[in-house]
């Protein structure tokens, strides 16, 4: 009991569910895929549902414009750079090969479009003009991407252009693309909005979006396609179904034909055996524990944030709640202080854990109230101790 005083009080055990039977779920093994490397996890939880040689280094093709309207979304969001900026096109942006949005040298364009013409067509030329309008050139921006690259943890990452030109120094991996991938969709949801459109026109000339899942699932709302012969055929996709929503890498596929396969059956895969459930909220009055020395004889406590837990979906039956606070609480105690954590358990492994706070402020007692708390709070730690 001693060892227990000094490191964390285990105040209750709480289960989520009763249930008459919590077997074990068995699920199998994910698909065989076409694609050299692969990753699927989910959004809310970033959990890994399966994965093969995703921290491998490859060329991303056109997938590297994800960083690039990352980038561009960001300084949008800090007021560097307006969507109504009119961006002058230069010959540099003009002459680039590939995929292209077809812009003209010399001409103005939204910095609207141009960003359309980027997610949407896939445009070399309106990747190269989003640089140059954002940090005046093509290779002041690819340190500028860099910086991003390293705030985001993307420690397999090296981009030396904005389009995804194959170069053998321009490299990620499935895991690192699916990390971007993530927090563009959380950070800037207005811009990826724009992945889900089918179809842009821009100078009387209609292209439609690469990405064909849009026309074959309806729960796909983006990314990326990207290809190069090295590379091969690549696909980011992200698709929402039953509250879940799962963010699908493949990288170099045989074909258009196989990306798009492996991609589905990789998604179909996570949605059949596996739920993201919102457990706990912001905010939510979870239950009152005792407090010493206070004005009031209980706290209400409540998580720091939002808790999700994605699992086979038979499993959350079995998910346990323990509530940990660290020693005893003691007044006074201000709304938001953290007094412990609450941790998510399934078969005594931990799938979970989010900070528990105060929800009010509390004063402590005056000078004899106070004393003869002390006093109630060292005999309850020797009953303790004893038993």
């Amino acid at each position: 009991m001693k060892k227990l005083k000094k490191n964390n009080l285990i105040l209750s055990i709480l289960l989520l569910a009763f249930v008459l039977e919590a077997e074990e779920s068995f699920i199998p093994d994910p698909p065989s895929l076409n694609s050299t490397s692969f990753i699927l996890i989910d959004f809310a939880t970033n959990r890994i549902l399966a994965e093969k040689k995703s921290d491998e280094k490859m060329e991303p093709a056109s997938i590297t414009k994800l960083m690039t309207g990352y980038v561009v979304s960001d300084q949008i969001s800090e007021g560097f750079i307006s969507l109504n900026d009119e961006v002058v096109i230069s010959e540099n942006c003009w002459r680039k090969k590939g995929s292209r949005m077809f812009i003209v040298e010399g001409s103005k364009v939204l910095l609207l479009d141009l960003i359309k013409g980027m997610v949407i067509q896939s445009g070399n030329d309106a990747s190269c003009a989003i640089a140059e309008h954002v940090a005046g050139s093509e290779e002041n921006f690819v340190k500028l991407m860099m910086k991003y690259v390293e705030s985001l943890g993307l420690n397999n990452t090296n981009f030396i252009n904005p389009t995804g030109w194959p170069d053998e120094n321009h490299y990620s991996t499935a895991k690192d693309l699916a990390i971007l991938s993530r927090n563009l969709i959380k950070s800037f949801p207005k811009h990826y909005s724009l992945y889900k459109q089918r179809s842009f026109t821009y100078n009387d000339i209609k292209q439609r979006n690469r990405n064909s899942l849009l026309w074959q699932d309806d729960s796909v709302d983006g990314l990326k396609t990207g290809h190069t012969e090295k590379a091969g055929h690549c696909l980011v996709s992200s698709a929402s179904r039953n509250d879940t929503r799962l963010i699908a890498v493949t990288l170099n596929s045989s074909s258009e034909k196989n990306r798009l396969k492996d991609n589905r059956k990789i998604l179909d895969y996570g949605f059949r055996y596996y739920r993201t459930k919102k457990l706990f909220l912001k905010g939510q009055n979870l239950r009152e524990e005792q407090i010493w020395g206070g004005q009031q004889e209980t706290v209400k406590i409540s998580p720091l944030e939002d808790l999700y837990l994605t699992l086979p979906i038979r499993d959350f039956r079995r998910v346990k709640s323990v509530f940990v606070l660290d020693n005893y609480i003691k007044a006074p105690v201000t709304e938001g202080q953290v007094v412990g954590k609450m941790l998510l358990k399934l078969d005594e492994k931990e799938v979970g854990k989010v900070h528990l706070v105060s929800l009010e402020d509390i004063d402590a007692k005056g000078f004899f109230g106070k004393a003869w708390s002390n006093i109630k709070l060292l005999v309850f730690r020797f009953l303790m101790e004893e038993n």
